[in-house]
């Protein structure tokens, strides 16, 4: 398969997992699109206008879903739930569960440099996403999509207090005096445009958790929290 069919696919993926089917792909092109790409023949400009709208229509979603799932928080509590929610490690790894990677579109020696899994490329690009879908579908539509992905971080904040996972376990395993936690792939299946990673994470002393992501990442971060749950770690 070529890279362009490969790209194409992870596309086709990408929009699945949203919700959203453009009706405009040249929009969802120029989400997709690193400055590295610079001003192309087919006149495709990069992401980081969209990136810069994107990131205050996310700023506003997130904080309409915290005022109405937690009625009681001071403004100083939702401010700290909301720079983490929003922060570009969240972005992240939220792109890295819609597939944005391999749908990205760089200069080629840029993915031989690690760009396609780089937090702040990834970040940016989930951000331009969301405003792509705003100037599209309209702010309803946006923040159906912002809370369908950042579901699974919003409950964390909310029943578990936990906001990064692998960080309050790395934390957690000092404080015990049982060395930082190890994550091993276990396995790996799907197409290299969809992939499907199983990681075990080990802490001396408890049995191992397993958990699925579409990244390493992204599994890593899963089986972090399953074991904090599991075990009632505090965040």
């Amino acid at each position: 398969m070529s890279g362009t069919n490969a790209r194409a696919e992870a596309v086709e993926a990408l929009q699945t997992r949203l919700g959203h089917r453009f009706a405009d792909p040249a929009l969802l092109e120029r989400a997709l699109t690193h400055s590295s790409v610079g001003v192309t023949l087919d006149k495709v400009r990069h992401n980081e206008r969209l990136e810069f709208l994107g990131d205050r229509v996310l700023g506003l979603c997130i904080a309409e879903a915290l005022l109405e799932h937690a009625p009681t928080a001071t403004e100083g509590d939702l401010s700290k739930r909301l720079n983490a929610l929003v922060s570009g490690a969240r972005c992240a790894e939220v792109a890295r569960g819609l597939g944005v990677g391999p749908a990205l579109r760089m200069a080629g020696g840029e993915t031989k440099n690690g760009l396609r899994d780089n937090d702040t490329v990834l970040g940016d690009a989930c951000e331009a996403i969301i405003a792509a879908v705003y100037t599209e579908a309209g702010l309803a539509k946006a923040a159906e999509i912002v809370r369908t992905l950042w579901g699974e971080a919003m409950t964390r904040v909310e029943t578990l207090g936990v906001l990064n996972p692998k960080s309050t376990l790395q934390e957690w395993a000092a404080a015990q005096k049982r060395g930082a936690p190890a994550y091993t792939v276990v396995g790996r299946t799907g197409p290299d445009h969809a992939p499907e990673f199983t990681v075990e994470v080990a802490i001396a002393g408890l049995d191992p958790q397993r958990a699925q992501g579409g990244s390493r990442q992204a599994a890593e971060t899963a089986a972090a929290l399953a074991l904090i749950k599991r075990e009632g770690i505090a965040g």
